[in-house]
């Protein structure tokens, strides 16, 4: 009679788990590719690298560009082509968001949905991009803003493991994977502190134990990378013989100014390329960045300044100071515990550099064809060119302005995109309740 009862509780709960999972929107389904030539026609092309067209023509067959001209002056055989008027639309580059935990978490308030970090402080051999989830509810929700592309990092520790970029509309994370390992990221030692009990920021008693046994690491991988043969190996050790060997580059995360002149410091001893990843204090120190030919990754615009007498509006000028200062920067949400999904804010941390300084194209450029370098994926993408990926979006206004962003097409290397989300979802039901005709 147990058994019995037991199992009918169990079929019941089953049944009314199946019921919430049905009421559930389900994640989009990747697009598929077309061996199409497609034509876009009649929109404004921000072609990410400062330019526009003002009625432009793009058309891209197998994934990859074919052309971006100006429509007035070209004559377009159409036959057995799929076009696509766009008119007083505008076209761009599908943007690309650095240093972000998207994939990586579904809901920061539960511990079992979080995947950003390991066990230990040195885990230089922690790979990201096996544990990126395609089928995150997130991922749609800022896709549907613009974000095509996102460098998926990890979390947690001195060292916490390597980084990958990947494209977001992909049925698992092998299919997702754009460039795998592209950096080494580091929580550099700083020499400051906060205390919860002061109230204030002191010295870090143990930055000098701290930096030692980071500095001594790098010397036992030098040791074990310059060797010829090893008894045994040694994971943690040959995961940066890419970041000696200079094939990796290495992400210093560091925000206060003598924080950053020791990380390059630290990055010449050891002969490694590096970015610095937020950079608060860098518009001090740009000099030093510009010489080692070091760029940065800005950690917002919608921020506060790191001390009670600086500008209230400096991390909204931070871009511009660092592009006076010819330093190569771009704009990133951060991977804060709400970064993941504040990421489809991005236009609009770079349009508020636009308020304060630089130009709309040079801002469209941080979150385009600067985060393309920087992640050494400029080969291919960040930009509106022949040859390259056919990844880019489609909006009715500005993307930059949240008032008139409103993506209607999104294609990431060539194949359409399903812009739906759970959030438009939600939106359509209780429109429906009330009675009103939703807005797509």
């Amino acid at each position: 009679m147990k058994h019995l009862l037991h199992a009918a509780t169990l079929g019941l709960f089953l049944c009314w788990a199946a019921s919430l999972y049905a009421q559930k929107p389900i994640v989009p389904t990747p697009g598929k590719a077309s061996d199409k030539t497609v034509y876009l026609t009649g929109a404004t092309a921000h072609l990410g690298n400062g330019e526009t067209i003002p009625t432009s023509v793009v058309s891209f067959k197998n994934g990859k560009i074919e052309m971006v001209a100006d429509m007035t002056r070209v004559r377009l055989n159409t036959e057995g082509a799929e076009v696509i008027d766009i008119s007083g639309k505008h076209i761009y580059p599908g943007l690309i968001a650095c240093n972000t935990t998207l994939g990586l978490v579904e809901m920061a308030a539960v511990r079992a949905t979080r995947d950003r970090d390991e066990v230990g402080d040195l885990n230089p051999n922690i790979r990201s991009i096996v544990a990126y989830n395609t089928d995150s509810h997130v991922i749609p929700t800022v896709r549907s803003n613009g974000i095509l592309t996102a460098q998926v990092t990890p979390q947690g520790g001195t060292i916490t493991g390597q980084s990958s970029v990947v494209q977001l509309d992909a049925w698992n994370w092998e299919d997702a994977a754009y460039k795998t390992d592209d950096a080494m990221i580091l929580n550099f030692p700083s020499m400051v502190s906060f205390s919860w009990e002061e109230g204030k920021l002191k010295a870090n008693e143990d930055y000098q134990k701290q930096y030692s046994e980071l500095l001594r690491l790098f010397d036992e991988a030098k040791a074990y990378c310059g060797a010829d043969s090893h008894t045994a190996a040694n994971l943690k050790l040959q995961a940066l013989c890419r970041v000696l060997d200079g094939s990796q580059k290495l992400h210093i995360r560091a925000n206060f100014a003598k924080d950053i002149v020791a990380a390059v410091n630290f990055s010449q001893k050891i002969g490694a390329k590096i970015v610095i990843v937020g950079g608060s204090d860098a518009w001090q120190v740009t000099d030093l960045l510009k010489a080692n030919n070091v760029p940065v990754i800005i950690h917002q615009t919608h921020a506060l300044p790191n001390r009670d007498d600086e500008d209230v509006y400096l991390p909204a000028k931070l871009p511009k100071l660092l592009k006076d200062a010819g330093v190569l920067s771009a704009i990133a949400i951060g991977d804060n515990w709400d970064g993941f999904w504040q990421l489809r804010n991005l236009p609009f941390h770079a349009g508020t550099a636009a308020t304060f300084g630089l130009t709309k194209e040079e801002a469209l450029q941080s979150i385009t064809q600067n985060a393309a370098k920087i992640l050494g994926i400029d080969q291919t993408t960040g930009t509106l060119e022949a040859g390259k990926d056919a990844t880019l979006i489609v909006s009715d206004g500005d993307i930059l302005d949240m008032a008139t962003n409103h993506i209607t097409h999104a294609f990431i290397q060539g194949r359409p995109v399903d812009l739906d989300n759970k959030q438009k979802a939600l939106y359509r039901r209780y429109m429906d309740k009330y009675g009103f005709q939703p807005k797509e």
